[in-house]
């Protein structure tokens, strides 16, 4: 059986993160650095500058199912900054002077060429009760506490200061106190399924998961990421119970599934091209640049990417790409035989193995009772001819263009598995 988890809480303090005047990217990195050592966190807290929040953050965080809280902000010098002397009061602790701290603010001090303040002496002072955690980067050290079989750590909000302490005293010294299980997330990435169909699909083999593998669901714009998260006693092991469970939920998705942990997309059918030999060339209308900027946000995307242009308005529509006047007459620019003729000409005109095109009305307006917003046409042209589909979309501008982005890449992404074939 797999060792017990164990939980963690974070707070972070601070008026400024309240008032949206910062984001807290502290909570996200500590949250991810805890998981690799085999940490659970079980809640993130955000409480503000006050003695009467920090009390009731830390006394519920020490009632919850968490035997770790780490805290963050709150350290300076000045007045504001009060997390010290508040935990002294929660701990029953008076202060002392530690004069390793003091040694260490006077040698950063004097690097910097600077004198060492009153105020900055009072950084020094610290909870008796407490073991300090040196901060070698910064001039507020953390302070470890425990009581009751749970560890609560003190860390300055500065994140480099936060990460230098996390790295080279908390994690240490944490998987030192617990024994902490090994915890391995994989994902599978699926693409234009609606997470209810994934989940009719998958109801089996997901109600047949052992009880130490768990699943969730998690959409992003058109796409439904599978995260699969193992817990267990050893890496090895867990990681083959993962893979065979991978391997047998992938038959019942495999159309939709474009790639595992951190794929995308685009990064997807790039890795395509390459292996098969293609090139690809855009012509976008309604999505702006969008395609091809995804396609080239990559390293080695020259290998692959030939060009692009951005055909908004019919004149150029017509100068740059060749479509027909005719055409734009007698179907408009959001129809099938204007998506056709783009991505055949750009194809042409750059000399690509695949063109792909998108014509549309991309909203909040401009749509027509017979085009209303939301109405796409992408295409591909290829050495065998051109093909174009329709897609009825939302209402909302960016997501309509990050649905089209989605549709087309995985209708080439799919075009490239085949040929490769």
């Amino acid at each position: 059986m797999p060792t017990e988890n164990i939980y963690a809480e974070i707070l972070t303090i601070g008026d400024e993160i309240l008032y949206g005047q910062i984001t807290d990217t502290n909570s996200q990195w500590m949250s991810a650095e805890l998981d690799k050592a085999g940490f659970r966190v079980a809640r993130k807290v955000a409480i503000g500058d006050t003695k009467a929040a920090i009390l009731q953050g830390v006394t519920q965080a020490e009632q919850s199912v968490a035997q770790v809280v780490l805290m963050t902000g709150g350290l300076g010098p000045t007045k504001d900054d009060i997390t010290k002397t508040t935990l002294a009061e929660y701990f029953g602790s008076p202060m002392r002077l530690d004069e390793g701290v003091l040694a260490n603010i006077t040698r950063l001090f004097a690097q910097r060429g600077r004198t060492v303040s009153p105020t900055n002496q009072l950084q020094a002072q610290v909870p008796q009760l407490c073991q300090v955690l040196m901060n070698e980067v910064g001039t507020a050290p953390g302070m470890w506490f425990e009581r009751g079989g749970k560890v609560f750590v003190s860390m300055p909000g500065v994140p480099h200061e936060m990460k230098w302490l996390m790295a080279n005293h908390v994690i240490p010294r944490l998987r030192q106190y617990f024994a902490t299980p090994v915890i391995a997330h994989k994902m599978i990435r699926t693409i234009n399924i609606p997470e209810s169909t994934l989940s009719d699909l998958i109801e089996p083999w997901e109600l047949a998961l052992p009880p130490h593998i768990r699943l969730a669901y998690l959409p992003k714009m058109g796409q439904v990421r599978l995260r699969l998260t193992g817990t267990g006693n050893d890496q090895a092991t867990l990681e083959a119970e993962m893979q065979a469970q991978i391997a047998a939920v992938l038959p019942l998705i495999q159309k939709n599934v474009y790639g595992f942990d951190d794929d995308e997309i685009e990064k997807t059918v790039g890795r395509l091209l390459v292996q098969t030999g293609h090139t690809i060339a855009t012509a976008e209308s309604c999505t702006g640049g969008y395609v091809a900027h995804q396609l080239t946000q990559w390293p080695g995307s020259s290998r692959y990417f030939v060009g692009g242009i951005v055909a908004y308005s019919n004149e150029v529509k017509m100068s740059q790409l060749g479509v027909n006047a005719a055409t734009l007459a007698a179907h408009g620019a959001v129809s099938e035989a204007t998506a056709l003729e783009m991505a055949t000409h750009v194809r042409q005109q750059y000399g690509a193995s695949l063109g792909i095109a998108t014509t549309g009305v991309a909203g909040p307006d401009g749509g027509t009772p017979e085009k209303p917003v939301g109405t796409v046409w992408i295409a591909l042209a290829h050495a065998q001819g051109a093909e174009a589909r329709k897609l009825q979309l939302s209402s909302e501008r960016a997501l309509n263009i990050s649905l089209t982005n989605n549709s087309l890449l995985n209708w080439v992404r799919l075009w490239l598995e085949q040929a490769g074939a």
